[in-house]
């Protein structure tokens, strides 16, 4: 069984809120995207982003005959191959949105989106939206990031702990829509019962330390929704500098 909320909030120093999110219990799928550019844009790609990547999920459960543009690995599991064509499709509408607007162009959206089977979960993401897991008390990160400092970190260029301050740290190497084809992560894992998965944009991340976050996750002891808005006014508290997104998804064996 899935239980699930998620909330996003404008922060305390942006006027508009460039994030977006889907809670889709009924498919299993959950996405956060954090946009990016000029006016309204950023906005706009992360709208998009989660609407295709909604649209495009729940027509491959409900229909037998779909196209699929981008092939099927079959490396894969369907649910893994369902999700990364979803964002793919997502990547060439946000591209092609900001070929034919001015307003638009540059505009991108980082995306972290998880699709739930009975005994798997599946990730996508690019840029640094992420997906973290508590299990049996233990908090890790999930996805990787793309991002400057994590690559000078897979380099032996930082170590994680100065990435965390790094004047750097906030510019991101992939986003949906900032190039034609884009190369995505796809990561998926065991489900066990009691598992704790939070998704989240970098305004929840990039506002406290890994240890702040992983003590908040792993004494909560409320509801989601009590945990979601914990998160989110921790981040606000230590200055509430971006958007902050943040989706909790617990599993539950029946």
């Amino acid at each position: 069984m899935i239980v699930s909320f998620g909330a996003t909030d404008v922060g305390l120093r942006r006027k508009l809120n460039e994030d977006s999110l889907l809670v889709d219990e009924s498919h299993r799928l959950f996405v956060v995207a954090d946009g990016m550019g000029g006016h309204n844009a950023g906005e706009v790609a992360s709208k998009l982003t989660v609407e295709t990547v909604g649209k495009f999920v729940q027509r491959s459960t409900e229909e037998e005959e779909i196209t699929w543009p981008y092939g099927v690995d079959p490396k894969l599991s369907l649910n893994a191959n369902r999700l990364l064509t979803a964002v793919m499709l997502a990547n060439k509408r946000v591209w092609k949105e900001a070929d034919n607007k001015q307003d638009y162009t540059g505009m991108g959206t980082t995306v972290v989106a998880a699709l739930v089977s009975d005994t798997s979960i599946s990730f996508v993401s690019a840029g640094d939206s992420r997906a973290y897991r508590l299990r049996d008390g233990e908090f890790a990160q999930m996805t990787v990031d793309d991002s400057w400092v994590q690559a000078a970190v897979d380099e032996g260029v930082l170590l994680p702990e100065e990435a965390e301050s790094h004047p750097m740290k906030n510019i991101i190497t992939k986003a949906v829509g900032a190039k034609e084809n884009l190369d995505v992560s796809v990561e998926e894992h065991r489900l066990e019962a009691d598992d704790l998965y939070i998704l989240c944009s970098d305004g929840l991340h990039g506002m406290m330390t890994e240890k702040h976050l992983t003590e908040l996750v792993q004494g909560s002891t409320g509801s989601l929704e009590e945990l979601v808005h914990l998160l989110i006014e921790t981040a606000k508290k230590n200055g509430g500098k971006d958007n902050v997104t943040v989706l909790a998804v617990r599993y539950t064996e029946p």
